[in-house]
């Protein structure tokens, strides 16, 4: 079973990352419970904006592309700005419209089947909305969302710092990170042995 982690950060590599932090973490749970993992720092890469599978003129996302099709279960994190999700996790759910049109041999959504979970951090508010939006995008995508699928930190309101400068992880993010796994890896086994019906 494989994980792949869309790290949907700003900041290009090797810059210090909240969200790549969240998601390493969440990869180390997964790689207890058995699930290979892989992690895309996405604007390292020259992913075009559109809506197709494969913008062309060097566009980077067919091979991330690739990589989602091997995989299970998908990881989107990201920080929060202005409330929202950043412009790059967007330009992934943009990008993702074009498997509205893929099916597998049944004809089934090539999505069905997958596993999708979510992770926002930020020192503002906004995470329950970011989550709410990456899941509906997501799950309409054809990605099963298991329970408690999402998890975030928000900083104190008003003050800076991030979630890569905190000294440990706070117990209740640790907790909600590891019933994400548990839970993600459930699902994906269920899904993995019986498949949703074709039409």
């Amino acid at each position: 079973m494989r994980v792949l982690a869309l790290v949907c950060t700003l900041k290009p590599s090797p810059a210090k990352s909240s969200s790549d932090l969240i998601a390493s973490q969440l990869l180390e749970l997964f790689a207890a419970e058995g699930v290979t993992g892989e992690t895309v720092r996405v604007v390292d890469h020259d992913v075009r904006p559109g809506v197709e599978a494969d913008m062309g003129d060097g566009d980077a996302w067919p091979g991330i592309r690739a990589k989602l099709q091997a995989a299970d279960i998908l990881l989107v994190a990201t920080p929060t700005w202005v409330g929202h999700m950043s412009s790059v996790a967007q330009r992934v759910l943009e990008r993702l419209d074009a498997e509205l049109s893929e099916t597998d041999a049944e004809g089934r959504p090539a999505m069905f089947g997958k596993v999708a979970v979510a992770a926002a951090v930020g020192n503002e508010d906004g995470a329950h909305k970011i989550i709410a939006d990456l899941f509906q995008a997501l799950n309409d995508t054809g990605f099963s969302i298991p329970a408690q699928g999402g998890t975030y930190w928000n900083g104190e309101a008003m003050r800076g710092g991030d979630y890569n400068d905190l000294d440990e992880t706070p117990a209740a993010v640790a907790s909600t990170n590891a019933t994400l796994v548990r839970n993600a890896v459930h699902l994906a086994r269920l899904l993995g042995e019986t498949q949703y019906p074709a039409a």
